[in-house]
Parts: C-alpha cells; structure tokens; sequence
C-alpha cells in the first residue's frame, strides 16, 4: 500500500483524545482476532461504543487506523517499559528490568505480535517505524551508560538492534506462545547473558 499523506486529526480536547483513544483500543482487538482484510470500521466503532461517523472524525480510513495502532502500540510499549526501568540505578539492571517489563506487557496485549507482524505487509513504513522508534531510544541509552562507564564501548547500533531482537524473541516464547515460566526468571537469565556474555570464565 502507498505510505499515507497524512492528514492532521490530532483531536484538541480530552474528551476528543478519549474517544480516539477508544477507538484506537477497539481496533487493537478488532484487527488482533480478525486481521486487517476482514475487520470493518464498522466493527471497529461498535466495540468502541461511538457512531459509525465519529469514526472519521479521526480516521479517514481502516489503514490510516491501522498505522495510527503500530505507531500507538509502539509508543505503548516504550510508555510501560520506560516506567519501570527509569530508575534503575545503572544500565545492567535498567537492561533485566526491562525485558521483565515487556513480558509482562506482551502478557497483558495479546494482540501485539500479529498486529506488528500484519504491518510488514500492510503497512511496512508503520512496520519499520515502530522497530526504529525502539531502536534510536535504545542506541542513545547505550550511548549514555558508556558515557557514564556503566557499560564498556562498544557499536551502540548494533548492540541496540541485537538486544531488542533477544526482547522481542523472548516475548514471544514466554508471553505470546506460553507463560510457563516467570518474567523474573527469563529476565534474570536474559540479563546474566548480557552481563556475561557466553565465554567461559578464565
């Protein structure tokens, strides 16, 4: 699909942030159990509860809500997360923290995956965006414990990409697939391999 104009709706009100917010949630699980072909706006506006004309008072389209949801889903996420690890006393546990967090964001959106999966073909500038979102906050955290000697230097970029992969991985093993094992437990596993890495001890 062509990558969407834009055009501003941003709602200048509570109540007009509430109700796209609202609907923004409706779609998270209209789009979650059905898929982009075969949800409906009309769908959509009755689990949020609001007119079928209220709809396009913020969206024009079930694409562009598509990619307003990844964006707000990305944005979501790095709200739970950063919540729980902005005051961490240094990197390794801020690290252990947050792959702790996103299990248990991940357990409490079960429809996040499918819907970042469905936008590497629906909408694959949204798909993209939501990863470097995630990426460039990551990179200058790195950035910043290094600065501060919490972490040794090292090529932030690749380090930012490569532990996101690890997160988003063990999310899916351990809270979109099953939740057979705690979040404590896989982050502390999780974050001993980032502290150690794997060469055996001399």
């Amino acid at each position: 699909m062509n990558q969407h104009s834009g055009s501003d709706k941003t709602p200048k009100t509570r109540r007009g942030r509430e109700t796209r917010e609202k609907l923004l949630h409706a779609a998270e699980a209209e789009f979650g159990e059905r898929g982009f072909s075969e949800a409906s706006i009309a769908s959509i506006t009755q689990r949020a509860g609001v007119a079928l004309g209220t709809f396009y008072v913020y969206f024009e389209s079930k694409e562009e809500i598509f990619r307003a949801l990844v964006s707000y889903m990305g944005d979501l996420t790095r709200r739970w997360v950063g919540e729980r690890v902005g005051k961490s006393p240094d990197r390794l546990t801020a690290e252990r923290r947050g792959v702790e967090a996103f299990i248990e964001f991940v357990r409490s959106h079960r429809n996040l995956y499918r819907i970042v999966s469905m936008a590497q073909f629906v909408a694959e500038d949204a798909f993209r965006d939501y990863y470097t979102g995630f990426a460039d906050a990551y990179r200058e955290n790195l950035k910043r414990a290094a600065n501060d000697e919490e972490i040794r230097d090292g090529d932030c970029e690749i380090w930012a990409w490569a532990l996101i992969g690890m997160t988003v991985f063990l999310g899916m093993r351990f809270a979109d697939w099953n939740e057979e094992r705690s979040p404590q437990d896989v982050a502390a596993a999780a974050s001993d391999l980032i502290a150690k890495g794997m060469a055996r001890p001399d």
